[in-house]
């Protein structure tokens, strides 16, 4: 018993010894000028490592500009997306419940109010419908900010929120925005043909469905997506469904067709188009 009493002293003192040496004046079996080398030694390291880092970085950034992207995919067909989107692309709500249908409209609010037209009159440009936006160099002056065209609410007509504040989902007559994406340096149309956008029923129904679209001319004329383009707002297409069936699924399709787009791929189910689901519920009339 001794013995082992002896070897677990001789142990506790041992690892007293090696955390602090009183004779040595060791600390974790180094001097303090040893502690001292070590530290300095990762010191200068990583001050090596950070000083590295801001270089390569600095570098990176002089090769950047600031209002175009160095590299950027070549997309052929933008995507297009609606709004409001709902849970998984579906529209659905009943025409007696207000609240089925409010949280569209306050997401429809809220979308729109970019597109104020005090707001875009401050902001934004009155572009000529006849030529392209372009706002091109001029040698080595660099002609930046890019500047905007102006998209004005009151365009998307009885969609727009100001006539109707519900978007007629207290009608059973809803709107759904159409937006398409941006796409920099697309030209929207050549050989004055201009860019539009349709939407149906994927299936056949009785009675079809008729819809009115807004605005009623094309809002992708002469407008050119520049990358740097400040307050920019996406052109926008209203569809207002005027005699969706009650209490039926409607698979809608929306496509953009133009002369200088691409068909889009089967792959890409929102390139160049976009599908969603509309369903209104309510009480057919006698």
């Amino acid at each position: 018993m001794s013995g082992s009493k002896e070897d677990s002293r001789r142990a506790a003192s041992d690892w007293r010894d090696f955390f602090w040496n009183p004779r040595t004046h060791e600390l974790l079996g180094r001097t303090g000028t040893s502690w001292g080398l070590v530290l300095l030694f990762y010191l200068i390291f990583y001050l090596f490592l950070a000083g590295l880092f801001a270089l390569t970085m600095y570098i990176l950034l002089l090769t950047l500009d600031d209002y175009k992207p160095t590299w950027q995919d070549q997309l052929d067909t933008p995507g297009m997306m609606i709004r409001p989107k709902g849970d998984q692309l579906e529209i659905r709500f009943s025409v007696s419940d207000p609240e089925s249908w409010n949280g569209f409209v306050q997401n429809l609010n809220s979308f729109l109010t970019s597109y104020n037209d005090s707001h875009q009159v401050q902001l934004n440009d009155a572009c000529s419908p006849d030529q392209y936006f372009v706002q091109e160099d001029s040698g080595e002056v660099r002609n930046n900010p890019k500047r905007s065209c102006q998209f004005n609410r009151t365009m998307l007509g009885d969609c727009s929120g100001m006539e109707d504040r519900f978007y007629g989902y207290s009608k059973a007559q809803p709107c759904i925005l159409i937006k398409l994406n941006r796409v920099i340096g697309m030209l929207p149309g050549k050989d004055g043909q201009s860019p539009y956008v349709t939407c149906g029923a994927k299936v056949r129904l009785r009675p079809p469905v008729s819809v009115a679209v807004y605005p009623f001319v094309s809002i992708f004329t002469k407008r050119v997506t520049l990358w740097g383009a400040v307050n920019y707002t996406q052109p926008l297409v209203a569809v207002k469904f005027l005699n969706a069936s009650l209490n039926t699924d409607i698979n809608v399709e929306c496509k953009v067709t133009s002369n200088t787009l691409m068909a889009g791929s089967e792959r890409d189910k929102f390139a160049g188009r976009v599908s969603f689901k509309l369903r209104i519920d309510g009480q057919e009339d006698q």
